[in-house]
């Protein structure tokens, strides 16, 4: 007897609809399972059998034939263990449920069922499909609920999943709040390095890039893990965006179900490429795209390998990654703030004014040359940072707190978001030649200034571009509708890199 199941599956962060059709045939007894199943797949008819008998329901010895349409996409993962034990019982005749609803779910072997990744991208793909109800696992019951227009119902048993199909379950909802804050370090911790945290605040406000380079114990490191504290909370659709790619990864919290304050990740300095940019035989997300709408964290920026520099180039320009792979092309959204750290020379004292520097001279103009013209182009402040001072550290002033530093980021998002208001742009960093030249408005001193900074600092057109968007930045926090001297100075100035080691 032929019976059928709605299920998902992942291709990147995306889902789609997969058919599950179970049929008997005349034959010896055997289960076989077509559609091009991966060995996970294949490997569910032993779990599926020993489920069902452990659920109390008898695996009677046929010729049992499931098929996953469309038959010419390769399927992976554990998702379509429940939907083909439902269709076998319905197609032995142990159930008659004619009520159909799409579902997912791993089966352990007592018949318990196991949370699955990427249920966010499933219940999304439904909704744009016009399904309003899902069978999910117990365990993703939080993560599946963010999407009010689909009804969700948990299940922990295949006994759990019929009780559903026959509407004897309640669909479980959930108030999802953005207003949960994590625990980070705050400004008013560190004494001094005013330049840098000026820097930071502008990286925050326009989205920018950035580059923190100097001697070794300077504060680097501490300020970067800083800059979550000064940066807005994710908008639902943000929040929604960033927590599908964390879903199909299986890192979500399980309790809280989405994601919402932007994600900080930091690589070690010896990641790969492919766990930076992601990969596989079925591609995974990498660090970049898990920072997606957040900080990714570079620290030791030199001493990553020259091929993982190089991967940024694209996801910084594009703001996505395309990973091709036999089994089809991925794309991941990459829309992240790079902050890189490094010493200023292979020894880390060439700017330091107390630690005599032990590298010689091509050493010191060698250091930074791993980072390809391409790569710097695509950051857009270069700030330097020396150590404070002992007097300074023992002094007892305070500081400015994050919170304050926050007030003034927002306002300046706040601005950016009636600019971009009909515009695929969200920040000033993103954007085009176009917009440049219409928000972007220079007087003629102005020009002229920039003009013999080009000439001078030997500046190419991105990095022209990027001292623009960031001046445009710099008059949003001063809350500036025009570009002045003095943002357009304090911009060439954060570009300093090439003119600090005399290149």
């Amino acid at each position: 007897m032929f019976s059928g199941a709605l299920s998902l599956d992942l291709q990147g962060i995306e889902a789609r609809i997969v058919d599950i059709e179970v049929d008997i045939l005349k034959g010896l007894p055997a289960f076989t399972i077509v559609g091009l199943p991966d060995s996970t797949i294949k490997e569910s008819r032993d779990r599926i059998r020993s489920a069902l008998e452990n659920s109390g329901f008898d695996f009677p010895p046929r010729n049992f034939i499931v098929n996953l349409a469309p038959a010419g996409i390769k399927k992976q993962g554990a998702n379509f263990d429940l939907p083909i034990a439902i269709s076998i019982l319905n197609s032995t005749g142990a159930i008659d449920t004619p009520k159909t609803m799409p579902m997912v779910g791993e089966l352990s072997l007592n018949g318990m069922v196991k949370p699955v990744r990427g249920i966010l991208s499933m219940v999304i793909r439904l909704y744009k499909d016009g399904f309003n109800s899902l069978i999910v696992p117990f365990d993703n019951r939080f993560e599946a609920a963010a999407i009010d227009e689909v009804k969700i119902f948990p299940v922990k048993t295949i006994h759990e999943a019929l009780e559903a199909l026959e509407g004897n379950i309640d669909a479980f909802t959930h108030k999802h709040s953005l207003n949960k804050k994590k625990s980070y370090g705050d400004f008013s911790d560190v004494k001094g390095q005013e330049t840098a945290k000026r820097a930071l605040e502008i990286t925050a406000a326009g989205h920018h890039n950035i580059l923190l380079y100097g001697s070794p114990g300077s504060g680097k490191t501490m300020l970067a893990r800083r800059v979550p504290s000064i940066i807005p909370q994710l908008t639902k659709e943000e929040s929604i965006e960033t927590s599908m790619i964390h879903s199909i990864e299986g890192s979500l919290n399980k309790e809280q179900g989405l994601i919402t304050e932007p994600p900080f990740r930091a690589p070690h300095h010896s990641s790969s490429d492919v766990s930076l940019v992601g990969g596989g035989t079925y591609p995974t997300a990498g660090e970049i795209s898990l920072a997606h709408n957040g900080i990714l964290f570079m620290d030791e920026f030199i001493e990553f390998k020259s091929n993982v520099i190089q991967a940024l180039r694209q996801p910084l320009e594009d703001r996505f990654i395309t990973v091709s792979r036999a089994a089809g092309t991925t794309q991941f959204p990459s829309d992240i703030i790079l902050i890189a750290a490094s010493n200023s020379c292979k020894c880390g004292h060439y700017f330091d004014s107390e630690i005599p520097c032990s590298c010689t001279p091509n050493q010191i103009q060698n250091y930074f040359r791993k980072i390809s013209g391409p790569i710097l182009d695509r950051i857009d402040l270069e700030v330097l940072i020396n150590r404070v001072p002992y007097k300074d550290l023992m002094e007892h002033h305070n500081e400015e707190s994050s919170e304050s530093i926050k007030e003034r980021v927002m306002i300046a998002r706040e601005k950016q978001m009636k600019r971009f208001l009909n515009s695929k742009t969200s920040y000033n960093s993103l954007m085009n030649s176009n917009e440049v030249k219409k928000y972007c408005i220079l007087d003629v001193h102005l020009e002229n200034i920039l003009e013999k900074a080009m000439k001078r600092m030997n500046l190419t057109a991105r990095s022209m571009y990027k001292i623009l968007k960031v001046a445009r930045t710099i008059a949003d926090l001063d809350s500036n509708d025009e570009i002045s001297q003095s943002h357009l100075l304090e911009a060439l100035a954060y570009k300093n890199l090439q003119n600090n080691y005399n290149w």
